[in-house]
């Protein structure tokens, strides 16, 4: 993995804040403040990508709605692919939750 070259106690420490996030709300209010807006529209952006690829969408279809660049989608692409299984694991977790709540 690409974030073991990170991996130490200030990315523990960073992890174990989001993880003690409780609420959407806790969630704005923690990335208002560590993150510039810039850096959390990438985010969602690149999470936007990856449900859209996984609804089988086209590169053009995914460049328009979400306006992210072929290159982001490209890598979003080749993360679902090839990567460690994280966009899979969050898009199965929220979309099971999603059917629940329907």
């Amino acid at each position: 993995m690409q974030i073991d070259k990170l991996r130490g106690e200030q990315l523990d420490q960073l992890f174990d804040a989001i993880l003690s996030l409780e609420t959407r709300e806790e969630c704005y209010r923690f990335f208002d403040d560590i993150a510039t807006m810039s850096e959390i529209q990438s985010l969602a952006q690149r999470l936007q990508v990856a449900r859209m690829l996984d609804e089988g969408q086209t590169y053009t279809a995914i460049a328009e709605e979400s306006s992210a660049s072929t290159t982001t989608i490209s890598r979003v692409k080749r993360c679902l692919t090839y990567g460690n299984d994280g966009y899979r694991m969050v898009l199965d977790r929220t979309n099971q939750k999603n059917e629940r709540s329907e």
